[in-house]
C-alpha cells in the first residue's frame, strides 16, 4: 500500500492460516512457552479452555504479517499495536487477520484491526497505526 493508496474506510487484503496442533507445539518449542495449556491435550481438556488453544503471541504474529503485507517497512519499523484477546484459537480454526483505515491525519493512519476464526468468532479486536 502507497501513501497515496492510504484512505479512509480502505480494506487491508486479509491473511488466514490455519491452526494445527503441530503448529502450536512448533510455536512453543520456538518461544520456549512450553505451558501445557498450549501443548498437551489431557492437560488442557482438564481446564476452562476444554482443550489446547494457541499462542497468543502466535495470533499476533498472523496480525502482524497482515500489517507487512498491507504497510511494508512503515509498519516494521514505526508501527503501534493495541489490542485485546477476545477468545481463543484452536487447532483447527482457520484464522483470519482483517484490517480497516479508520483514521488519516497528521501524518499518521490508524487500522481497526481484528483476528476471527471460521466460526467468524472474534479472537482479538484492536488498532494499529503507522506513519505515513
Amino acid at each position: 500500500m502507497k501513501n497515496t493508496e492510504i484512505e479512509l474506510g480502505s480494506e487491508l487484503k486479509p491473511v488466514a492460516k490455519t491452526l494445527s496442533q503441530e503448529k502450536i507445539n512448533r510455536y512453543s518449542l520456538a518461544s520456549s512457552d512450553n505451558n501445557p495449556l498450549h501443548t498437551d491435550p489431557d492437560f488442557a481438556a482438564n481446564t476452562q479452555f476444554g482443550g489446547t488453544i494457541a499462542h497468543g503471541m502466535l495470533l499476533l504474529a498472523y496480525l502482524s504479517e497482515m500489517l507487512t503485507a498491507n504497510l511494508g517497512r512503515r509498519w516494521l519499523e514505526r508501527g503501534r499495536l493495541k489490542i485485546r484477546f477476545r477468545a481463543p484459537a484452536r487447532p483447527s480454526d482457520v484464522v483470519t487477520a482483517l484490517g480497516r483505515v479508520t483514521r488519516v491525519s497528521d501524518g499518521r493512519a490508524s487500522c481497526e484491526v481484528e483476528l476471527r476464526n471460521d466460526k467468524d468468532e472474534l479472537l482479538v479486536s484492536g488498532e494499529a497505526e503507522v506513519p505515513f
